[in-house]
């Protein structure tokens, strides 16, 4: 993994590297903890993206066929929630990203804490990571598909819907990409990564 400041200082990922402090993030002291890793690419002309996979459906996975970020919960031989994010990665898109070529970590977001978590809840840390290097996604046992989300255009709402939850009525700010929803958690994540590079707010409320 390397290190340094990124070439592109206007860019997405310019910015990120110079607001965010990179460093060991601990699980925290209480509850459940998990980490999320946002890998981010740019591609001249057409702006950064984020590498984003389909879960598998399963019975009970209360995210089950949703659309995440890589990542999952904490194992104490992991030591820090960078390595969980890392593993994480690994087991279900297949990318080492401690291997990657040109890629490192920017820092990362605070915690949030998905509503689906249930009773006990559940700290979910974002790792900010940005590659050079395209990586070529595979699928894991919990990965059904994965793809690039355009972040540009997210931004600047081109994406924007409403997503109606199952069985519900309730209905929830979305993005929708060729065929994919992307909503809730994901979509709070990918918001506030955008709001910490200094754009216009795109989170849901």
């Amino acid at each position: 993994m390397v290190s340094g400041s990124d070439s592109r200082e206007d860019s997405l990922i310019g910015r990120l590297a110079r607001r965010l402090v990179v460093r060991p993030v601990p699980p925290g002291d209480a509850g459940r903890q998990a980490a999320v890793a946002v890998v981010l690419h740019e591609l001249p002309g057409l702006g950064p993206r984020v590498l984003l996979m389909k879960r598998i459906e399963r019975a009970g996975d209360p995210w089950s066929g949703q659309i995440s970020l890589p990542g999952g919960g904490y194992h104490a031989d992991d030591g820090d929630l960078v390595t969980t994010a890392i593993r994480e990665t690994r087991e279900e898109l297949l990318i080492d990203l401690a291997t990657l070529p040109g890629t490192r970590v920017l820092g990362h977001l605070p915690p949030m804490h998905p509503h689906a978590a249930g009773p006990r809840g559940m700290a979910v840390t974002p790792v900010i990571f940005a590659t050079t290097v395209e990586p070529e996604p595979g699928c894991g046992p919990e990965a059904q598909a994965a793809f690039w989300l355009p972040l540009a255009r997210a931004a600047r709402g081109e994406l924007d819907d409403t997503f109606v939850y199952p069985g519900t009525g309730n209905r929830f700010p979305s993005w929708a990409y060729e065929g994919h929803t992307i909503w809730g958690l994901t979509m709070r994540i990918l918001a506030d990564t955008l709001e910490a590079a200094g754009r216009v707010s795109t989170r849901p409320g």
